[in-house]
C-alpha cells in the first residue's frame, strides 16, 4: 500500500509540475489564436496578441525540439517556417578591433549574435548584435570597398609566438596525461592552452568578407579561407533567388529568434584543439606532396588555376598555386607541391578564373577579384594516404572534376639528413668538401639562389613561405648536382618560388645543419640564458666555433634574410616569418643526432624547435656580424663549447 501511494503520489506531482502546464499553455494558445482571428487588425490589442501567440508557439516548440534535438526551424511572425540553413564562428571587424561572433543565416536573414556570459548552472544564451533581412542584403563591389577601412594585419611573429605556445602547452598536458598528473594542473593547462588558440583564431584572419544593409550600415567580417567566404556568400546568393520581401522585427520577436539561436545551432564549439575530445584524431603532422593533374567541365576557355589550403591551429590556411593555365576548357597543369602539415585533417582545392582587368583589382591586397569556378574538400585519413605510394583522386565541384594525386611523409621520416652517396653532387654532400671542390667560400647553389630571388623574387608575397612547384625544384636539385652549363639559363626562366624551395631544400638535405651537431646542444643552452650580456657573448663565441665554409655562408644567407626583411610591407615576410621557416632548416640536427629529441610526431612545434626559431631571430635581429671581427676576436676567446 505504501509503495502504491507513493507511485500514485509522485504521479500526481509529475502531473502537477510538468504536464498541468504545458496543457494550460497549449489551451491558452487555442485561445489566443481564435481571439487573433476575430480582432481587427487595425485594433491596438491585434500585435500584442500576435506575440503573445508567438512567444506561446515557440514555447511548444522547445519543448518539441528537445525530443527532437534535429529541429532546425523556427515559427515566423506569419506563422511561415524560419529555416536555419547554415551557422559558424565569424570574426568581426567593429569599432575597429576584433570580435568573435556566432553568425546565424535563416531562410530570409542573417543574425550576428554574441554567446552572453552566464554564472554556473545558467542556461548559456544568445545576445543579438544585428541583422538584416535577406532582402535588404547586398555584397559591395570591390569599387565600393576600397571606400571600407583597411584591415591592418596581427603581426605575424606574435601569431608564431601564439602557436608555439600551444604547442608547448600541448605537450605539457600529454606528458602531464602520461604521468598521471592531477586533473587540476592538466584543466590549468587547457585553459592557458585554450586562451592563447582563442587569441590564434580571432587575430590570425585577412580575409574581408563584406555585407551591406542598403537600408544603412555596411558590416565587415575577417576570414582565414576564401573558400569559407565563397560559401558564406553562395549560400546567402542561393535564397536571395527566392520572393523574399524586407521586414523590421520587434524587439519581441527578435528577443524570440535570438533564443532560438541556441538549440537551433549546428556549429556549438569554438574550431580549437582544445575542445577536442581525447579520442578523436590529432591530425596529421608532416610533409603532404600533392599533384594537381588536370581539370574538365569548363563551359567555355578561361586562364585557369588551382589553390591548395589545409586546417591548421583551427582555421584554414593557403599553401600552394598552380600557374595560370591560359585560354583552355581542360587544363592539364601536372604540377607537385611539398605541403607541410600541422595537425591537419582536411585539404580543399580551389580552381579560379584569373582576372586580367586592372580595373577590377582591389587595392586591399587581401581582397582575391578572382572568380572562383568551382571548390571541393576530402579528409585527411591517415589510412589512405599514410602509405609509400601515391593515392590518385578525384574533386567534383560545381560540374568540374579536378584530378589529383598524394602522399604523405610523416614528421619522423621528414626529419632524416640522409648524405648523399655521390659526393660528386652538392646536395647531401658536406658543405666543407663542395666549396673546397668547387674553391669558394660560399656554394655556388646558395650564392646563385640568393642571387636570383634578390634580382626579382624579393618582392614576391610570401617569397620562402609559399611552396614552389616540387617538379621545377627537383629539376632545379638535378641540374645543380650536375654541374650543368644551362644552370643560369633555367634559373632565369624558373618560377621564383621553385628557386626559393631549391635554395631551403639545399640546407635541409645536408648530411649535417649548417651550425652542426656538435654545437647544437650549446645553442639551446645558449638561447635560454637570461642575462642580455651573458647571452651575447656565448652567442657570438659559438658563431666562432663554427667551421669557416659554415660561418661564412651563415652570415651570406644572414644578411640575405634581412634584406629580404626590409620588404615586408611589400613581401609580407618578417624576420620572424623568415626565422620560422629557416631556424629548424639550419639547426635541426642529423638523423642520429636528433633521435634524443623527438617526442612524438604531433611535435612539431616544441620547445627545441621554438628554440631553433629563436636562434636564428636572435642573429637576424643582431647588428651585421663581420667574419674578420669574428675571427680576430678569437685570440681572445677559447674554442672549446
Amino acid at each position: 500500500m505504501e509503495i502504491l501511494f507513493i507511485i500514485r503520489f509522485c504521479c500526481n506531482c509529475t502531473y502537477a509540475l510538468l504536464y498541468k502546464p504545458i496543457d494550460r499553455v497549449t489551451r491558452s494558445t487555442l485561445v489566443l489564436h481564435d481571439l487573433l482571428k476575430h480582432t481587427p487588425v487595425d485594433h491596438p490589442d491585434y500585435p500584442l496578441l500576435q506575440d503573445a501567440l508567438r512567444i506561446s508557439q515557440n514555447f511548444l516548440s522547445s519543448i518539441n525540439e528537445d525530443i527532437d534535438p534535429r529541429r532546425t526551424a523556427v515559427t515566423t511572425p506569419k506563422g511561415e517556417t524560419r529555416q536555419l540553413v547554415k551557422d559558424g564562428f565569424l570574426v568581426e571587424m567593429s569599432e575597429s578591433s576584433r570580435k568573435l561572433r556566432h553568425v546565424f543565416l535563416f531562410t530570409d536573414v542573417l543574425l550576428c549574435a554574441k554567446l552572453k556570459k552566464t554564472s554556473a548552472g545558467k542556461h548559456q544564451q544568445y545576445d543579438c548584435k544585428w541583422y538584416i533581412p535577406l532582402a535588404d542584403l547586398v555584397f559591395p563591389s570591390p569599387e565600393e570597398s576600397e571606400a571600407s577601412p583597411q584591415v591592418h594585419p596581427f603581426p605575424d611573429h606574435e601569431l608564431e609566438d601564439m602557436k608555439m605556445k600551444i604547442s608547448a602547452l600541448k605537450s605539457e598536458i600529454q606528458k602531464e596525461k602520461a604521468n598521471k598528473g592531477q586533473s587540476r594542473a592538466i584543466e590549468r593547462l587547457k585553459k592557458k592552452m585554450f586562451e592563447n588558440e582563442f587569441l590564434l583564431l580571432l587575430n590570425s584572419p585577412t580575409i574581408p568578407f563584406r555585407i551591406h544593409n542598403r537600408n544603412g550600415k555596411s558590416y565587415l567580417f575577417l576570414l582565414s579561407s576564401d573558400y569559407e567566404r565563397s560559401e558564406w556568400r553562395e549560400a546567402i546568393q542561393k535564397l536571395q533567388k527566392k520572393d523574399l520581401q524586407a521586414f523590421v522585427l520587434s524587439s519581441v520577436e527578435l528577443q524570440v529568434l535570438t533564443g532560438s539561436c541556441f538549440k537551433l545551432r549546428t556549429v556549438h564549439n569554438i574550431p580549437v584543439t582544445s575542445n577536442k575530445d581525447d579520442d578523436e584524431s590529432p591530425g596529421l603532422y608532416g610533409f603532404l606532396h600533392v599533384i594537381v593533374h588536370s581539370a574538365k567541365g569548363f563551359k567555355q576557355s578561361a586562364n585557369l588555376y588551382c589553390t591548395l589550403e589545409v586546417d591548421s591551429f583551427g582555421y584554414f590556411v593557403s599553401k600552394a598555386k598552380t600557374r595560370v593555365f591560359r585560354d583552355t576548357t581542360e587544363p592539364k597543369w601536372d604540377e607537385e607541391f611539398e605541403i607541410e602539415l600541422e595537425g591537419s585533417q582536411s585539404l580543399r582545392i580551389l580552381c579560379y578564373e584569373k582576372c586580367y582587368d586592372k580595373t577590377k583589382v582591389n587595392k586591399d591586397n587581401n581582397e582575391i577579384v578572382d572568380k572562383i569556378m568551382g571548390k571541393g574538400q576530402i579528409q585527411l585519413d591517415p589510412q589512405t594516404v599514410e602509405t609509400k605510394n601515391w593515392h590518385t583522386d578525384v574533386i567534383e565541384m560545381n560540374g568540374i572534376k579536378v584530378e589529383f594525386s598524394m602522399k604523405f611523409t610523416s614528421r619522423d621520416m621528414s626529419l632524416k639528413r640522409t648524405p648523399s652517396k655521390k659526393q660528386t653532387g652538392v646536395f647531401g654532400v658536406k658543405i666543407s668538401v663542395v666549396t673546397k671542390r668547387e674553391r669558394s667560400k660560399v656554394p655556388y647553389i646558395v650564392r646563385q639562389c640568393v642571387e636570383e630571388v634578390e634580382k626579382r623574387g624579393i618582392e614576391e608575397v610570401g617569397i620562402y613561405r609559399i611552396s614552389g612547384v616540387a617538379t621545377d625544384i627537383q629539376a632545379l636539385k638535378a641540374v645543380f648536382d650536375a654541374n650543368n652549363k644551362d644552370i643560369l639559363l633555367m634559373l632565369s626562366d624558373m618560377d621564383i618560388n621553385a628557386i626559393a624551395g631549391t635554395l631551403k631544400l639545399y640546407f635541409r638535405e645536408l648530411p649535417e645543419p649548417l651550425l652542426t651537431d656538435r654545437l647544437y646542444p650549446a645553442f639551446m643552452e645558449g638561447i635560454a640564458l637570461s642575462d642580455p650580456a651573458a647571452k651575447e657573448n656565448c652567442m657570438m663565441h659559438l658563431l666562432r666555433s663554427l667551421p669557416d665554409p659554415n660561418l661564412i655562408t651563415f652570415l651570406f644567407l644572414l644578411e640575405h634574410l634581412k634584406r629580404v626583411a626590409e620588404k615586408e610591407p611589400i613581401n609580407k615576410m618578417s624576420l620572424h616569418n623568415l626565422a620560422t621557416v629557416f631556424g629548424p632548416t639550419l639547426l635541426r640536427p642529423s638523423e642520429v643526432e636528433s633521435k634524443a629529441h623527438l617526442t612524438s610526431a604531433a611535435d612539431i612545434w616544441s620547445h627545441d624547435v621554438m628554440a631553433q626559431v629563436q636562434v636564428l631571430l636572435y642573429y637576424l635581429q643582431h647588428p651585421p656580424i663581420s667574419f674578420a671581427e669574428l675571427k680576430r676576436n678569437t685570440l681572445y676567446f677559447s674554442t672549446d663549447v
